[in-house]
């Protein structure tokens, strides 16, 4: 369960998917500060996405997307000079109800969303993973893709989400979605459209 105010740390292209882990350099001042009472507390910090055209107000409070995702600082090292490399374990997604305007660093009142995936969705993911497998085989090279066979087919969704070269938006739309089966559904309309740009060079999609 997530508290009801948490840290959120907002990037231009960074989002966040439950059950991954995400790398992190953390230098800017005020998100060492946020990182540092996060290590000393319950090591939570909520992903969001800046909205399009943050540029001007990034130093400030430049709008963010409503939904992000919260994760738990799994690994940390901390530098001489203050400096933090971090690594964030998805844990759940949120709504910002309110964002707090005071303090060092960004804090928000959220609603954690709860993702429930049953027997049924679990089933038919199952699914569509080999079609997401083969769509990727047919998208990259045959060396470049290494899908380890211990994933869940819940994770390996999250992680193809997260990992995959999308558009920061395209991103943030596959997060939004009601659960992982409409999310895998997503993923692999994604793919598909990937494909048929391959078969159609010059046009624009995912690079």
């Amino acid at each position: 369960m997530l508290p009801p105010t948490i840290p959120i740390f907002p990037l231009p292209n960074v989002v966040l998917f439950p059950g991954v882990f995400l790398p992190l350099h953390i230098f800017e001042p005020r998100y060492r500060a946020m990182t540092r009472d996060a290590l000393a507390g319950d090591r939570i910090i909520g992903m969001t996405l800046l909205r399009p055209g943050f540029e001007p107000d990034y130093e400030g409070r430049p709008p963010t997307y409503g939904i992000g995702c919260a994760g738990v600082i799994s690994h940390s090292d901390r530098m001489a000079d203050g400096r933090f490399n971090i690594v964030l374990h998805g844990l759940a997604k949120f709504r910002i109800v309110e964002e707090i305007a005071d303090g060092d660093y960004r804090r928000a009142r959220i609603e954690p969303i709860t993702e429930l995936t049953g027997a049924a969705d679990l089933q038919e993911i199952k699914r569509m993973r080999g079609r997401i497998e083969a769509l990727l085989l047919s998208a990259l090279k045959a060396s470049e893709v290494q899908i380890p066979g211990s994933l869940s087919d819940e994770d390996l969704v999250h992680a193809l989400c997260q990992y995959l070269r999308f558009e920061p938006a395209e991103r943030q739309a596959l997060l939004e979605c009601e659960g992982t089966l409409a999310r895998a559904k997503a993923l692999t309309e994604f793919l598909e459209m990937q494909s048929l740009i391959q078969q159609h060079p010059g046009r624009p999609g995912i690079h």
